[in-house]
């Protein structure tokens, strides 16, 4: 059932979306293979290591593995806009949304970062068992890793920005760099974003997850 779910969903997102169909073309059955042995790495820890809120597999794969892959899109027309693009994963996690990116965009470079070292020590197992060259993982806190070196900034399921952490993204963005945040309804993104409406140029752009009827957006942020 998993390995089917994927697929259907990828085809729904190539279906979507032309840049997404040209990312995935002739690889498909490929990327559905890498993200159903993702799956089941998720599933084989998640009870001891905590990486996701659920244990029921349907709803990983939409609420986690496809909701990474939705705006994929998106984020591969950012990464064109820049020049052999790099891409940290902050608060990584389980590795999402990075892992699932990181296997369709396999000549872009990505860094998860993760504070805790068990799930740090997931990452590293995931990247060796699914053979991801194009990833490094990053033990330690978001606030040390190396500053202005990152294009692109993505994160989900990590706490609301405040004046405090955007600067800390910022610091770790090149020059023109961006945050990419996963979120969901506007207004709560609009909330979020009022105190720091002086201190950054936003945007959010909506985008589908297949299989799931909730709304979902894409918030960049340009340093």
């Amino acid at each position: 059932m998993t390995l089917e779910l994927l697929a259907q969903g990828i085809q729904t997102l190539k279906q979507s979306d032309e840049e997404i169909n040209r990312l995935i073309a002739g690889r498909s059955n490929e990327i559905v293979s890498l993200l159903g042995r993702y799956v089941k790495e998720i599933e084989l820890f998640n009870s001891a290591y905590g990486l996701v809120g659920t244990d029921d597999t349907e709803e990983l794969v939409i609420k986690h593995i496809l909701d990474s892959l939705a705006p994929l899109g998106i984020v591969y027309r950012l990464c064109k806009e820049k020049s052999a693009p790099k891409i940290a994963d902050a608060g990584s996690g389980a590795g999402l949304p990075g892992i699932p990116l990181a296997v369709v965009m396999q000549n872009i470079d990505f860094t998860l970062i993760e504070r805790m070292g068990r799930r740090a020590g997931f990452l590293c197992n995931t990247k060796a068992v699914l053979g991801l060259s194009n990833i490094t993982v990053e033990e330690g806190e978001l606030e040390k890793t190396q500053r202005e070196y990152f294009d692109i900034i993505t994160f989900r399921a990590f706490k609301p920005l405040d004046a405090k952490m955007l600067k800390t993204l910022f610091n770790a963005c090149k020059t023109g760099g961006i945050i990419a945040a996963y979120k969901g309804k506007l207004e709560k993104i609009e909330q979020e974003m009022k105190p720091l409406q002086d201190a950054c140029q936003w945007e959010v752009i909506p985008y589908s997850v297949p299989f799931l009827e909730e709304q979902r957006r894409l918030l960049i942020i340009k340093k």
